[in-house]
């Protein structure tokens, strides 16, 4: 398979989270195993990636494909999800609130 080089940014500083030769971008993310606090994934491609329990604490996805992918136990607080499409994206309900407001939708009583 063909590598390509990935860097994934943080979207203030612009300093390299990662950087290095993957097949994919899913593929560094599921390698990498870091925090991805602030980082910039505006309009990836994460269809069906496994984002378990990782950190993306004000992380920008706007516009990202997040279908099928898994987000249980992942830290998505303050994080942009405007746009995501998170079609048959798996989470845990305890993450239901926390999305709920990434996505900028307010819940009434």
């Amino acid at each position: 398979m063909r590598t390509m080089k990935i860097e994934i940014k943080n979207k203030f500083t612009k300093k390299k989270i990662i950087e290095g030769e993957f097949t994919s971008l899913k593929e560094a993310i599921e390698k990498s195993k870091v925090s991805f606090r602030e980082a910039d994934f505006y309009e990836a491609n994460l269809r069906r990636t496994d984002l378990r329990g990782l950190d993306f604490y004000e992380a920008d996805f706007y516009g990202a494909d997040l279908r099928g992918a898994d987000l249980r136990g992942a830290d998505f607080r303050e994080a942009n999800l405007c746009r995501a499409d998170l079609y048959g994206a798996k989470i845990k309900i305890a993450q239901k609130e926390e999305l709920l407001k990434s996505l900028g939708i307010k819940v009434d009583d």
